[in-house]
């Protein structure tokens, strides 16, 4: 049997580099409200399926990551509506998307005052 190395291309981590680890690491340190918000409901796992926050994939840290739904959920709060890092999100998405990982993106907002429409559409996603 051989097991495959999570850390290489086609892994858990998509080769994540160390400095990407340690990011991730300070992040999960550092929790936005909306993201505290959000692990609350979702630390328990989605139907049975392990969630991570703060997890390394190749160049990018997805704020909430589900390996084996292949679903990551990012949280936006009002830098994104600036256009240079929307555009940095919209290559983001697509790599990612290009590695067959759904991504699911909500503003703070939905966090704030939609928390429990957010997670019925996790629940939904994961078991689709």
């Amino acid at each position: 049997m051989t097991l495959k190395n999570t850390f290489n291309r086609g892994g858990m981590f998509e080769g994540a580099t160390h400095l990407i680890f340690e990011n991730a690491k300070r992040l999960r340190n550092n929790m936005t409200q909306a993201e505290e918000i959000l692990w609350m409901h979702l630390k328990a796992g989605i139907n049975g399926y392990k969630v991570r926050r703060q997890h390394p994939i190749g160049n990018y840290i997805a704020d909430f990551f589900c390996y084996k739904a292949k679903l990551v959920i990012e949280i936006d709060g009002s830098v994104h509506n600036i256009e240079e890092v929307k555009e940095n999100d919209e290559t983001r998405q697509k790599d990612l998307e290009n590695l067959s990982y759904t991504v699911i993106r909500y503003t703070n907002e939905q966090i704030f005052n939609q928390i429990e429409d957010i997670k019925d559409v996790a629940v939904i996603d994961v078991t689709d």
